[in-house]
């Protein structure tokens, strides 16, 4: 295991033929503050109410919660 971390990949084998490679993961390396404010002033703006389009369309609109509905919250 000391070598697979320090980056040595092992083939396994049955009767001579491979059959799994044992080896070091990927390591990710972790993203400083500043770039993730680069990579997130690049995603879309995205208004609420396309998003509440979006969401209606993909999950119905809010006609679809009857009075029966056991999750909906009593108001008053």
């Amino acid at each position: 295991m000391d070598a697979v971390q320090e980056g040595e990949t092992y083939r396994i084998t049955c009767n001579g033929v491979e059959v799994a490679e044992l080896g070091p993961l990927p390591r990710r390396r972790r993203m400083t503050a500043e770039e993730l404010v680069r990579r997130h002033r690049r995603l879309p703006s995205i208004g609420s109410a396309s998003l509440r389009q979006e969401a209606d369309e993909f999950f119905g609109s809010e006609e679809r919660v009857s009075d029966s509905d056991p999750w909906k919250r009593p108001r008053g």
